[in-house]
């Protein structure tokens, strides 16, 4: 049985960005291996491992949801965020809250495409606090080629994925790079999205 080891909480630097939680930032760059396993047409799995291959997050998706929504859950089964794409929106809006919330006052950060029609992947991220006016990062790539960048809109590269080597039968594994002091539940949250675009 493998055991499972939480992110530890570290002193957070100016350098640090936080958007979930300061436990999931790391003063070193961080490896995770993102393993998605198509079950059937509506349904798959999506777990992360850290490099000892033990489970620090996996998706939960409800069965049946008017908005398509998922929650992103710590290595315990805990809760972090719930992910919901708004209905109807032109560029694929997608919000995200703390916990298993959908209120507004536990609005972490929202998900855009710049453009309706786009000739490359890209989204753009908004803090809860931003009015829009500028993003505050930017999401380039896609899964289906594989590779994705994170980088925040002062163009410093915050995260990396890349399709693993090895792949297993029926499933999508990928590496992702997190840079250090970047909170690590971001990231696979923007992935997630990044997943279902």
């Amino acid at each position: 049985m493998q055991t499972r080891q939480p992110f530890m909480t570290t002193p957070v630097s100016p350098t640090t960005t936080v958007v979930i939680g300061p436990q999931y930032c790391a003063p070193f760059p961080v490896g995770l291996e993102i393993v998605r396993t198509v079950k059937t047409f509506a349904n798959d799995q999506f777990s992360v491992k850290n490099v000892t291959d033990n489970t620090v997050f996996n998706l939960e998706r409800p069965s049946f949801s008017v908005h398509k929504r998922c929650v992103l859950l710590d290595y315990a089964g805990n809760p972090i965020v719930t992910l919901r794409r708004k209905r109807m929106t032109a560029h694929n809006r997608w919000q995200v809250f703390r916990g298993k919330s959908e209120q507004m006052d536990d609005l972490l950060f929202s998900v855009k495409r710049p453009d309706i029609f786009q000739l490359k992947n890209t989204l753009h991220v908004f803090l809860a606090k931003n009015t829009e006016e500028v993003f505050d990062f930017v999401v380039e790539g896609n899964w289906s080629n594989g590779s994705c960048h994170v980088h925040a809109k002062q163009s410093n590269i915050v995260a990396l994925m890349s399709r693993h080597a090895v792949q297993t039968t029926g499933s999508d594994n990928f590496v992702v790079k997190v840079e250090a002091n970047v909170d690590s539940a971001f990231i696979v949250a923007l992935i997630v999205i990044l997943s279902q675009e």
